[in-house]
């Protein structure tokens, strides 16, 4: 039963994440460099932020950051830290800025020594006893993820934010809910212990 939910949290949702991703507006990195300028206070100027509870940005895939920038926009995700900041910005500025990140090379972290063996059997394989798919069925074995389906590259991201957004996907209430139609993110989250989401998002922070 577990590898039957296994399967279909993989093949369910890479369709509804993939649908929900696109975006019709073509970016311009050479425009959206000036644009992410006021970005670059968190982010870092070329999206390798410092702080580890902004997350990396460059490399990131476009199709990926431009549907978080809209859902962000929109109230479908909820960041405090960007509360009013894209209301002025056009589906065209999004576009620009999502381009100019996606072009820039991503820093890689190190990943704790003591969490790297649980992480990379949980990124690498799963967890059958869970329910748990293995992270690289859409995010790729170098964690790259998959730029043409919207699929997040995590390789290098910070763990602390890592982290944070796995315990968001995991609450209740209040969390952050927009993965999809299919919800593949908040099913897999609910299945991680405190013990895995601290595992497998150090063992991303090293991960090129």
């Amino acid at each position: 039963m577990n590898k039957l939910i296994v399967s279909l949290l993989l093949t369910v949702g890479i369709s509804g994440i993939a649908h929900a991703a696109g975006n019709a507006v073509t970016g311009d990195a050479k425009a959206g460099q000036a644009k992410a300028a006021v970005c670059g206070a968190c982010h870092g100027p070329d999206g390798n932020s410092m702080a580890p509870n902004f997350p990396k940005l460059a490399g990131q895939g476009e199709k990926y950051l431009s549907k978080q920038l809209h859902d962000i926009k929109s109230g479908k995700r909820t960041v405090l830290e960007m509360t009013g900041l894209l209301t002025n910005l056009s589906d065209q500025d999004l576009a620009d800025i999502a381009a100019y990140f996606a072009s820039q090379k991503g820093s890689v972290g190190a990943a704790d020594p003591k969490l790297v063996a649980r992480g990379e059997a949980l990124f690498r394989g799963g967890d059958l006893a869970k329910g748990l798919p293995a992270c690289t069925g859409c995010h790729s074995p170098n964690g790259a993820g998959n730029a043409a389906a919207g699929f997040p590259h995590l390789g290098g991201q910070h763990a602390s934010y890592v982290a944070k957004q796995l315990t968001d996907f995991r609450k209740e209430e209040g969390g952050r809910t927009n993965d999809g139609d299919t919800k593949t993110m908040q099913t897999i989250a609910k299945r991680l212990s405190d013990e895995d989401i601290a595992a497998v998002s150090s063992y991303i922070q090293g991960l090129h």
